[in-house]
């Protein structure tokens, strides 16, 4: 039976998943909660991992060490950092950074650790499947660099700082992390983000009002995506 993770990092952000799927198990390990299901003979694995990139790699490594799934699928929500995106906007990320990890005193690049590198890429065959579904159902799907750091973007410097230094689209604090972390163990990975708000001064305010809304939009696209993968 093929083995799928879907992974948020907030309750808010699985919740359509587990009322999709209505009927499940709960595993309680390494201090989180793993929701289990059987869906068209394949079994799946939800859960959110609480924000941050630790946290984020502790599940993800969960999902597959533990659970043994096969490929991972993160939906969730993130800011937007291009000014061309706008709340409620679909996008994938086809490579992922750490905006905050900084050792560019030894001359490296900002993002960039030794044995490693700036971005990690997402997996192409699963990036054609979104494109695939979004034409389906005809739905605006951007693609585009998305960069993670452990900290809530509210600051309209910072906010082009990172656009500018990583060429990113959108900003969040989990997926460069769940990156890093499916690559080194060989596990295809998609992210998928939702604009819940514009990283900017206004950030805190619009956050909450858009989150779940933007959490249903990822979410009912993320099920789509595993109805193709089923089915393959």
């Amino acid at each position: 039976m093929k083995k799928i993770a879907i992974m948020g990092a907030m309750p808010e952000e699985i919740e359509p998943l587990l009322n999709f799927f209505g009927t499940y198990e709960t595993t309680r390990y390494a201090n989180n909660n793993y929701y289990t299901t059987v869906y068209k003979n394949t079994q799946i694995v939800i859960a959110y991992s609480k924000i941050g990139k630790v946290n984020s790699t502790i599940t993800a490594s969960a999902m597959i060490c533990h659970f043994g799934c096969e490929k991972l699928l993160f939906g969730g929500v993130a800011g937007a950092v291009n000014p061309e995106l706008h709340v409620g906007d679909l996008v994938v990320a086809t490579k992922l950074g750490q905006h905050d990890l900084d050792i560019t005193a030894f001359g490296h690049p900002y993002g960039y650790v030794p044995e490693g590198a700036v971005y990690e890429e997402a997996d192409a065959s699963l990036i054609e499947i979104a494109r695939e579904v979004a034409k389906e159902k005809e739905i605006k799907l951007k693609e585009g660099i998305i960069v993670t750091g452990d900290q809530f973007v509210c600051d309209n410097a910072r906010k082009e700082w990172i656009a500018k230094t990583f060429n990113a689209d959108a900003l969040e604090m989990e997926g460069a992390s769940v990156a890093l972390t499916c690559n080194s163990f060989g596990v295809p990975f998609f992210i998928l983000r939702s604009i819940s708000d514009a990283a900017d001064m206004d950030a805190s305010f619009s956050f909450d009002e858009f989150m779940i809304s933007s959490a249903k939009i990822s979410a009912k696209f993320v099920v789509a995506m595993l109805d193709k993968i089923i089915n393959d």
